[in-house]
Parts: structure tokens; sequence; C-alpha cells
């Protein structure tokens, strides 16, 4: 059964009466969990685009950039869109949800998920002061530190505080050879397959090309000082 099936399965169980606790309960282990992955992106994206007050076309397009929608499953998603961002209420219980299916050592999903709001939120060619209290809140519910949601926010909005030792998660006075191998390591956890291996649908795969420019700017900003 292909993703967007199981979204329209998801959207009938919720139109029927089912809790998001229930649906999300279905939807905690893989390939499962690249549905719940989908879902979490249209409907906390849904609500992080009406924190500042209004739902525009560019924020609507930057969905669709995230996530290729076949033309037979556009009204199901559409109806899920948009009874998530009638307003948002409820954004934290439904994100407690999202990060209840992940253990606690299972931090890189929630992230991308992240950087997807983080997305839809800059599609308007602005950062709102109300989109960054859901994103640092959402965030904060995620169990993401304040450093990693600077590092996100850093990737996606101009003029953001960005330290390279923050985008790399190191210390600065660490020998650059132990920086070097954590490089390393984030550069082989943003491929392509590793994220597909975490549950992470393929259209959203290209949410990593961000991230990957800040961890190489990063890494050459850090060896050109040594």
């Amino acid at each position: 059964m292909s993703i967007w099936a199981r979204i329209s399965d998801a959207i009938a169980a919720l139109r029927k009466g089912d809790s998001l606790s229930d649906v999300f309960g279905k939807l905690r282990t893989p390939p499962e969990r690249t549905v719940a992955f989908a879902i979490a992106v249209i409907a906390l994206g849904a609500k992080m685009a009406k924190a500042d007050g209004q739902v525009t076309r560019n924020e609507v397009a930057a969905f669709r950039e995230v996530f290729h929608i076949p033309a037979r499953e556009e009204k199901n998603t559409a109806r899920l869109f948009n009874l998530a961002r009638q307003d948002v209420a409820g954004f934290e219980d439904y994100a407690r949800k999202i990060r209840n299916m992940y253990g606690d050592d299972e931090k890189a999903p929630l992230c991308e998920l992240l950087e997807g709001l983080f997305h839809i939120a800059m599609a308007d060619g602005q950062y709102h002061p109300r989109e960054d209290e859901f994103l640092s809140r959402v965030a904060e519910i995620f169990g993401l530190d304040d450093r990693r949601f600077k590092n996100v926010r850093a990737q996606f909005v101009p003029g953001a505080d960005r330290d390279p030792y923050e985008v790399l998660g190191v210390d600065p006075d660490m020998p650059l050879e132990e920086i070097r191998k954590h490089w390393r390591r984030l550069v082989r956890d943003t491929h392509p397959d590793a994220m597909l291996a975490r549950g992470v649908p393929e259209e959203a795969v290209k949410l990593a090309e961000k991230r990957m420019i800040a961890i190489n700017q990063a890494w050459d900003e850090i060896s050109e000082r040594a």
C-alpha cells in the first residue's frame, strides 16, 4: 500500500472519530513511521503556517516542494491540510504524540521534521516572531536542545546567528582531527540512503540539502581557522 493510500486511511479514521493517539498508535514502526512523518509535516506544517495569522500561497507551495502529491491524492491531502490549519490550537499535544513515536536516541527524524517546518515558514520570505515561538516550542517538545534549534534556524533564516562549531555540535577546544571525524559522521548521516533508512519519505530527503550545505560551510570555516 502506498504512502498516500495510508494517509487517506488515516484521514478516514480521523473523520470517523478516531483520536490522533489511536491513529499514531498504528504508525510507530517502519515503514509505517514514514506515513506518520508525512502526516506530521502536513498537519504541523499547516498549523505553523497559520501561526503568523495567515496561510499564504507560497507556504502551500512550499509544502508541495517537500512532497510530490499524486493527482489522485490531492483532495485527501488538502482535507488534512485544511483541517489542521484552522488555527494553532492543539499543536503542542500533536507534537508530543509525534515525539512519543521515537526513542530517546532517535533525534534525527525529529530534526528533519523541524527542517520541513522551517522550509514552510520561510516560504513567504519572512520569519514572523510567532513562527519563531511556534517552532521553538515544537523543538522543545521534540527534545531538541537550544543549540540544535539555533542550528536549524541558521540554515533557513537569513541573518540568524550561526556559529560553525554549534552547527557541527562540537566544542571549539576539540582537536581539529576530532572535529573532522564528527563532520564526516554528519555528512554520512545526511546521505539520502541514511535518511531513507530512518523512515524519512523520499520526497522529504531534499530538505537535507540545506543542512548539508551548512555542515560543509561550517567545516570549511573551522578548517580555515586552524
